[in-house]
């Protein structure tokens, strides 16, 4: 997304608070799709890793997975 911000000649300041906001955005859209399916944190590597597999599969990347499911809100 930024990339193709600067190829359109967007100043670098409103590209980075743009990038921050979709960030902020994906995390809440991944722990409310979470919510959906999951009651309760995983407490095994292997539920962690299929709670992990659902939010990979609906297009959550990585580092929005670790937050949700390391996370104790």
């Amino acid at each position: 997304m930024a990339h193709e911000l600067r190829e359109k000649g967007i100043a670098d300041d409103l590209i980075a608070d743009a990038v921050a906001e979709v960030k902020i955005d994906e995390l809440a859209n991944a722990k409310d799709v979470w919510r959906k399916k999951y009651d309760a944190l995983p407490k095994t590597q292997l539920e962690w890793a299929k709670q992990a597999r659902f939010l990979q599969s609906r297009g959550f990347g990585f580092d929005i997975i670790k937050k949700v499911l390391n996370t104790k809100d």
